[in-house]
Order: C-alpha cells, then structure tokens, then sequence
C-alpha cells in the first residue's frame, strides 16, 4: 500500500473503487490540526467491510446481505472489546445509506458516511450507551423514537446500542414489540462483550436477531494492521516490536493502536523493541528463559535473586506473572511439536526456546501450568500487602516441583527393555492371585 504523506488532505480516490482487505483510509487533516489530537484507533477506523480485519466470516456476509436487499431488523454483535463490533454496526449503517454504495461497501467519503464514521449528528443514525441508558424509560423513548420514519425513503434508521448486556430485563421486555415487529426501515444493532448475560436476562430478545460472534484478532493480523498505519504516518518501527504490542493487546486492534499511541507520545520517530518494553513495562524473553533455566536445575536459592533484579528493573510481579503463563504455553507446544505453527515466535527466539523446552518435561510444564493458574485464580497477588512474597513463594513453589521421569528413562534404570512392561507389585494386603503361593 503506497503510504499518505503525514500531514495535509487524503488524495481523492474513486469512491466505487474496491479496496484491498486490511487497507486503512486515512481521513483529510486541516494543515494547522496537530496530528496526535485524535487518537490513532479513532484516526484509522475501518471505513470499510474491506477494511476490517481477523472478520472474515462476518464482513463478505454483511457485504452480500445489503447487495441482495435481504437485510435483518436488528443484529447482534458479541465478542470481545477492541474487535470491531461497535466498527462493523457503523460500517453497516454507512453502506445502508450511502449513496454511492458499490458491491455493499459505503463509499467512505460523502456526507452521509463521513457523519456515521465519525459519530457526529445524525438523524438517520444513533448511537446510544447501553450503560448509562439502561432503564425501562430509557427503552419506552427509544421505542417511540424508532416510530418516526427516516428523513428520506430511500434512506434507513439505524439504532446502534453498546454494551448492551447493560439494560435492565424490564428495559428488554420494552423492546421486544418493536423488535419483533420493526417499523418499516428501521435496524437496531446491539454490540456486547457479554452475550451471556443477555441470554440469562432476556432470552427472547436472542430469537429476533441475527447474531454475530467477532473473534480475537491474531498477532499478525494485529502487527500488519500497525505496520499499514505507521507506514501512513512516515514512521518506521521494528517488526518485533509491533509484535510485542499485538500479543499485549490480546487479540484486540483497539487495544494496540492506543497502546502504539502510547509508544509514540515517548519517541514520535520511531518504534523499537526497547521503547516498547520500557512504555508498557513488557517483561523480556531473557529474563523468562533464565526462569525456567532456574527450574531445570532446580536452583532453588536463585529464585530470591531472580526476584530481585526483576523488581530493581522496575517489573510489575502481575505483569511478570501474565507472560510467564505465555511462556510456559510456549515451552510446553515446543515440547510437544519443535515445528508447531501456532507458536508465534522470531526464529532466533523459537531457538532458545527449543533449547530450554528439552530440559523439561511435558508434565512438569503441565504442573507448573496448573499451579500458575491456581494461584492467579485465587487474586493472592492482588490483594496481599506484600507482593514480593508472594511471587518469591510461587516461584518456589515452580522451582522446588520434583522432575518427573519419563517411562523410557524408569524402565532403563531398572534394566527392562523399552516397550516391556515392568513387574507389577502387589499392593500391601493384596491376597495372591490364584495360582501362586504367597511367601
């Protein structure tokens, strides 16, 4: 994608042009605006279905339903924050009303679309916070409101609630009419990190919409997005670093890009690794391997002075403890499968970790997994005064787990073959069997 210059008006293009998937439409920027007054996850919104990305089972089906007309009343999108769910009601809403709609994409560029995508005033088009509107009046206004046709017939009215597991059941029951039954042209689209609840609270509503799951977007698919934007911006940045940035952001675009917002308010010219580190407080891959170097030798004295230099380098324990369960998940599929895929690692990386993955065995990392997760489950190190001691304990407890011993190694200790069953003991008490003569 040939990069926009940093400052000053987008290029026109053809508003009936098709856009590669993931592309990013930089909006006209007056010469005197500074560049970091909006943010950039508000500055490089999808305004597209193209434009999405990790959505593929959603946008060609959304994209097909307004070329053939065969368009729902009310949509349901659930997943988790930052994924596009709140994007993709705004990009349906800009498609259903642009007048110079091409194969069910909005042109991006009118009025009509340039209002929807920003939020601004919109008549035809509202969006309304579930969460601080989530009483039955709320509801009843709402309701009465969606009985007004749009402001032309060729134009939709179009609902957008978020976080819509926040209404109340009563302010459920007061849509269910008009949900059921929608005045001509008019669409509600309700966004929701917590579809659950609805279903607990208002399993009726989930039968008169068109439900939609977003997916976690994947590390890639995330680096690619930021390396798209910053080669926008004329800002050169280390693979891995973005790379650092996507897994922090778990999955969500939102999560990165204020997270790459935060990188650059520190050194607007470039982003390297180091930065990254040093702005989100990432813990290094150096400093987990030399963890686990302490478990495979059992060092359990080291474990204090590992702690140590952890918090000298100003480390957060929980933020330490959340990539040592990505660590451990590592080692453990390395352990498992060497050229497994779904490990998404730097070659160098992959390296020392297969290097450090064989002095451990399967179901010790299985044991340490288990306890990692006991021990977040239980909020210690949140709510102890003393965190230090804690993660001190816990990495002990890690440390100090006896190595399992594989069959191979058991079976050779005691001079069986390998694949020849060993003799089985009697249980203490066990009568013989028959046939045989007790000593």
């Amino acid at each position: 994608m040939s990069a926009s210059p940093r400052r000053g008006a987008r290029s026109p293009s053809d508003p009936k042009e098709s856009k590669p998937a993931g592309t990013v439409t930089r909006p006209t920027q007056m010469a005197h605006e500074p560049l970091y007054r909006t943010a950039l996850a508000r500055t490089y919104r999808p305004r597209g279905f193209s434009e999405l990305i990790g959505q593929d089972h959603i946008a060609p089906t959304l994209k097909a339903a307004i070329e053939s007309g065969r368009v729902g009343h009310a949509y349901l999108f659930c997943g988790p924050r930052g994924v596009g769910k709140t994007t993709t009601a705004r990009i349906l809403a800009m498609a259903l009303n642009c007048p110079d709609r091409s194969d069910g994409e909005p042109c991006g560029v009118c009025p009509s679309c340039e209002r929807i995508w920003s939020g601004g005033a919109s008549l035809d088009v509202v969006e309304i916070d579930a969460a601080s509107h989530r009483g039955v009046e709320d509801a009843r206004d709402l309701r009465r409101r969606a009985a007004y046709a749009p402001t032309s017939e060729d134009r939709y009215k179009i609902y957008i609630l978020d976080e819509a597991h926040m209404l109340t059941r009563d302010a459920w029951n007061a849509l269910l009419k008009i949900l059921e039954e929608p005045p001509p042209r008019v669409i509600f689209a309700f966004a929701t990190t917590e579809p659950q609840k609805i279903e607990r609270g208002a399993a009726p509503v989930m039968s008169r919409c068109q439900r939609f799951d977003f997916r976690r977007v994947s590390v890639q698919d995330i680096a690619s997005r930021m390396e798209t934007v910053l080669e926008a911006e004329g800002i050169p940045a280390e693979p891995a670093a973005l790379r650092a940035i996507a897994r922090r952001a778990e999955g969500g675009v939102r999560d990165a890009l204020s997270s790459l917002d935060q990188v650059l308010s520190f050194r607007g010219d470039a982003v390297e690794l180091a930065d990254v580190r040093r702005m989100l407080g990432l813990v290094d891959e150096d400093r987990y391997l030399a963890f686990f170097e302490l478990a495979a030798n059992g060092d359990r004295a080291g474990v204090f002075a590992f702690v140590q230099d952890l918090l000298d380098d100003g480390h957060d324990p929980a933020e330490f403890l959340r990539g040592l369960g990505d660590a451990l998940r590592t080692l453990l599929v390395l352990r498992l499968d060497p050229e497994a895929e779904a490990v998404e690692l730097l070659p160098d990386s992959r390296e020392r970790f297969l290097a450090v993955a064989g002095a451990l065995v399967p179901a010790d990392l299985l044991r340490m997994l288990a306890a990692l997760s006991e021990f977040e489950a239980s909020g210690t190190l949140h709510r102890s005064s003393q965190p230090r001691i804690q993660l001190e304990v816990l990495l002990l407890r890690l440390v100090r787990m006896e190595s399992t011993v594989e069959l191979e190694e058991l079976l050779a200790a005691l001079g069986a073959p390998a694949g020849e069953p060993a003799p089985r003991r009697a249980r203490p008490g066990t009568p013989p069997s028959p046939g045989t003569s007790a000593t």
